[in-house]
């Protein structure tokens, strides 16, 4: 993977409840501190062809090591990779690990590597995209682009672990 997308940074995780999620991690398995974002702030949203306004999902964001977790609750019906995995994963009773996420300086350049761009958007932070996860369903592989302000987010959050 890391030799086509960029080394792996985060372990997305989809969750029914966020709050209570951060809690289970810090208690359970001792990972935090945790930094979280009722609305994580999106200005551009699209899902398969089409482009898509309001998409609101949590997000909160630690380090164990270098990985990083990101725990996910979408909070609204918009199409999008995280709500198909949280669905489906719901009626599995099976909630859980549905992304690996790498990052990389040169996105635009190895997006059209992969033919099968099934979500993407845009952030202060910069662009990411979710390829289509046929053939190993429960699982989609993020790319985001390495830009100074998410590299300096991650770094934050993992040196306040360090700390």
């Amino acid at each position: 993977m890391s030799r086509l997308f960029g080394e792996m940074r985060q372990v997305g995780i989809v969750v029914r409840d966020v709050v209570a999620a951060m809690k289970h991690w810090v208690e359970v398995c001792g990972v935090g501190p945790w930094f979280y974002a009722e609305k994580l702030p999106v200005t551009s949203f699209g899902y398969g062809d089409q482009h898509f306004d309001g998409i609101h999902m949590s997000v909160a964001l630690a380090n164990s090591g270098d990985i990083q977790p990101e725990l996910i609750q979408q909070r609204c019906d918009t199409p999008a990779c995280t709500l198909i995995s949280w669905t489906w994963d719901i009626r599995a009773c099976n909630i859980g690990p549905v992304g690996l996420s790498t990052t990389t300086t040169n996105c635009s350049a190895r997006c059209p590597m992969v033919n099968s761009i099934g979500q993407q958007a845009g952030s202060p932070r910069g662009h990411f995209v979710y390829f289509w996860n046929e053939g190993h369903p429960g699982t989609v592989i993020e790319m985001a682009h390495n830009t100074p302000d998410r590299e300096l987010i991650f770094d934050a959050v993992r040196e306040a672990v360090r700390g």
